[in-house]
This record gives structure tokens, C-alpha cells and sequence, in this order.
């Protein structure tokens, strides 16, 4: 069986998307993407979920493949996202006589993306509803903002899986497992859910009372093995922890004496003990690999340029992020430059003082043109203060 087999009873069906370029149309996904989808064989069927219009044929392909000439009785709708509901309208077009399995905020969001009439086909369930199919039993339980209003997850009783939703999911078409997981995993979470970490915590919560001994997300592989990692790993991102004692140094360079003294920043933090210390390109690293690298050290610091009276544009887009994904609880460094009038410090601390338990270390370190005997003393400081955390 391979990373997106399930069970006899429960068949993956999704698809591999190997072409796209930008998911949402703004992450980079150098190595695709699969829209994950199942169907639950027994003596009702069950789909979960569709996938997105980039592979409906194939999609639709693979469902009447699984079904092997049965009728497909539910199809249950955990989040109307795009990527995960194109298809139902079609669907319901060429299975009449399935029922769709929504929650009260389902169904007004189908009739506006669809023109569908969908009376006497829909079910309508609430939180711990239960849907027997004959040895299976699914069980919904609600996700509002985990990352729509409408999503909800099913929990499979008899064999035990979780239908996580987007909860879980990774980029990649190719994804493993651990370790391998989480770097894109992360990046997946922190860009498109974190903003909503109260409300993760909630289905954690809610998890936790189930013995779950699979996790089947939309995107990404099928997790069966030591489950612990993966909840655990979405303990920490989702209450805003580090996931190691190490130093970002985001650097928004102009003409590069900025980026120079974020490398010997680096190498001073290095010379007082810090053994994690990462520089990243701001102007030349997309900005979700940067809020990824942000959430995962427990500081940052923030060397820019100023521009136009207020900061080089691609800091300016990072913080903005950053604010955007509920940044909290780091210690944070300021480093700016300015040939006649720097701001670049102003204006960042300003950004980050509407950012929860976000403490600016002093002093902010000021570059006129490029590292001065003065300035380079100034950053020792700062160095000193990180280095004490």
C-alpha cells in the first residue's frame, strides 16, 4: 500500500496536481499539490469530499472506478473551499440519487457558487451527529474557522479514522512523513490556517476524545503511523510556540550593506553560543517560506532599509504577514539603514507593537550607508541581548 492507501472499506480517489504553480494563487508549490478525496464502501457508500476543477476527469474517474458500478449514496462535503468542492454539482448531476451530507452552513454556500437545486438531496447534520453505513458509522463534528465557517470533520468509528479536512494537509505531491512532513506541513499551516489558532485548539480538543488511529486530510499523505508527532506538531503551531531556540534574521536589502550586516550579525551570535542562527533574503525568499522560518525560531530580527520615508517594501510585506498569521510571543531586534534619514526602525516597531507578546530587544542598531565602527558597536549589543534570551 502506498503513503495515500487507507483501508479495504476505504479507497483514496484524489488526485495529484503536478503542474500548478501558486496554490491560491500565491504559494509557490514547486512540487504540486493532491486534492485528497475517499469513498467508503459498504452497504451505503459514502464520498468524501471532491477535488478541485484542475482534475475533475480524473477525479470523477477514479470515484466510479472505486464504486465499481454502485451508486453512490452521500456525498459528504467537509469544506466548500474551491480545491475541495468543484465538483459537486457535476457529481450530483450524474448521481442522482445521492443524498449530500452538509452542516447548517454547507448548503447556502453550495447555491452560491453552484445554480443547484438541491432540495430533497441534502442531510443535514450537527455537532456528534451520527451517519450509519452499515459496519461503518461516521460521526461529524464541527471546525467553524479551521479556516471557513463551514468546515467540519468525520470521524469513522469502526476503523478509526479521522477525516481531518484541511487540518493535517501539506504541499507536495511527493510528501513523507516525520520530519519530512513538517517543513511543508508547516508552511501549509502557518500561511493558510494560523491565523485561526484558538479555534484549531478547540479541535484538538475535541480530537483528543477520540481515539483516532488514522488521519485522512485533504491534501497530502494518509497519516497512520505514531499519530503523536502529527498532533503534537499542531499543539505548537497552533498556541504560537517556537519549535527551537534559534535566531531569524530577515534581511531587506537594498544594495546589500544591509545584508552584509545581517551576516555579521549572524556570525556574532554565533561567536556568543547560538548554535540556530538563519539569515533569509526577504527580497529573494517568497514570503511564506519566510513567516514559516519566523514561527519556527523563538527570535527574530528584522534588518531593513528604509524607503520612502518608511521601510523596504519586501519587510514590509513580511510584517504584514506576520500580523496577518497571529505572530506572538518572540523577542524581536531591529536593525535599519539610511544614508540621511533612517525610519526604517520607526516604522517596524510600529508593525510589530500591534503583534501579541512581541518584545523589541534594545537598542534598535542604526546604519548610515553601511557598518560603521559606531553601529557595529551598537549591534555587539543587541548581539549580547539576543544571545542572553
Amino acid at each position: 500500500m502506498d503513503k495515500y492507501s487507507v483501508s479495504d472499506d476505504v479507497r483514496y480517489v484524489g488526485v495529484m496536481d503536478v503542474d500548478l504553480d501558486l496554490f491560491e494563487s500565491q504559494y509557490p508549490v514547486p512540487d504540486g499539490v493532491t486534492y485528497n478525496s475517499y469513498v467508503i464502501l459498504d452497504e451505503k457508500t459514502a464520498v468524501m469530499d471532491t477535488v478541485d476543477q484542475r482534475g475533475s476527469s480524473q477525479w470523477l474517474a477514479n470515484v466510479e472506478e472505486a464504486l465499481g458500478g454502485r451508486k453512490a449514496d452521500y456525498l459528504v462535503v467537509s469544506h466548500m473551499e474551491p480545491d475541495h468542492g468543484a465538483n459537486i454539482a457535476r457529481f450530483m448531476e450524474l448521481h442522482p440519487e445521492t443524498t449530500v451530507v452538509g452542516n447548517a452552513k454547507t448548503f447556502p454556500m453550495i447555491c452560491q457558487f453552484f445554480e443547484l437545486d438541491t432540495k430533497g438531496r441534502t442531510l443535514t447534520v450537527k455537532e456528534g451527529d451520527t451517519l450509519a453505513l452499515g459496519r461503518h458509522t461516521l460521526q461529524f463534528f464541527m471546525a467553524p474557522m479551521v479556516h471557513w465557517p463551514e468546515v467540519m470533520v468525520t470521524y469513522e468509528q469502526s476503523e478509526k479514522i479521522l477525516f481531518s479536512a484541511d487540518g493535517f494537509g501539506t504541499f507536495g505531491t511527493d510528501s513523507g512523513f516525520g520530519e519530512e512532513w513538517a517543513g511543508e506541513a508547516a508552511r501549509y499551516y502557518l500561511n493558510i490556517v494560523g491565523k485561526y489558532g484558538v479555534q484549531v485548539q478547540a479541535l484538538l480538543r475535541k480530537a483528543a476524545g477520540l481515539d483516532i488511529r488514522m488521519i485522512c486530510p485533504l491534501h497530502g499523505p494518509v497519516l497512520k503511523e505514531d499519530l503523536g508527532f502529527y498532533l503534537e506538531k499542531y499543539r505548537i503551531w497552533s498556541s504560537y510556540e517556537a519549535e527551537t531556540h534559534g535566531v531569524l534574521i530577515a534581511c531587506a536589502s537594498i544594495h546589500g550593506n544591509t545584508a552584509k550586516a545581517a551576516e555579521e550579525l549572524a556570525e556574532m551570535l554565533k561567536r556568543k553560543g547560538e548554535t540556530q542562527v538563519e539569515v533569509v533574503d526577504l527580497a529573494r525568499t517568497d514570503v511564506s517560506y519566510a513567516v514559516r522560518k519566523a514561527f519556527f525560531y523563538d527570535r527574530l530580527v528584522a534588518a531593513a532599509a528604509t524607503y520612502d520615508g518608511g521601510v523596504f517594501p519586501a519587510m514590509e510585506s513580511f510584517l504584514e504577514h506576520l500580523r496577518a498569521k497571529n505572530y506572538q510571543k518572540r523577542k524581536v531586534g531591529l536593525v535599519e539603514n539610511g544614508s540621511w534619514a533612517p525610519l526604517a526602525a520607526k516604522t517596524m516597531r510600529t508593525m510589530f507593537e500591534g503583534m501579541k507578546q512581541v518584545e523589541v530587544e534594545e537598542p534598535a542598531v542604526t546604519i548610515r550607508s553601511a557598518l560603521s565602527e559606531e553601529s557595529r558597536k551598537v549591534m555587539e549589543e543587541l548581539a549580547d541581548k539576543l544571545a542572553a534570551q
